[in-house]
């Protein structure tokens, strides 16, 4: 196998797609009484997407398996990692993805 050199003319400073934090894909929204973070995985069943908490570490995981099409197989996989503000309540912790693709995770701040 060899590697396939990748030319350019993009000069951004920080390239995440699909999930940009400037592009209003992603939300993270953090006010006196809750935290939440909203991001687009339309491309993902809610069997593919996993959420889950370390000490105070929220992370998501979006998998598909390897699927055939007609130009080949496609994989899919992101992982997004976010720090828990310190009063967030852990316990309290949500997580619900819409119609339209949009994950929500929603937390309390503690009293």
């Amino acid at each position: 196998m060899s590697s396939v050199p990748v030319t350019h003319e993009w000069a951004g400073e920080v390239w995440d797609w699909p999930l940009q934090n400037n592009d209003g894909v992603v939300q993270v929204t953090s006010t006196k009484e809750k935290f939440e973070v909203g991001l687009d995985v339309q491309f993902f069943t809610p069997n593919e997407i996993d959420v889950k908490v370390s000490g105070h570490d929220l992370l998501i995981n979006c998998r598909h398996e390897v699927r055939n099409d007609r130009h080949g197989t496609v994989t899919r996989e992101i992982h997004r990692c976010y720090k828990l503000p310190a009063d967030v309540d852990v316990a309290s912790l949500k997580s619900h993805l819409s119609s339209r693709g949009v994950l929500n995770i929603t937390a309390n701040k503690k009293a």
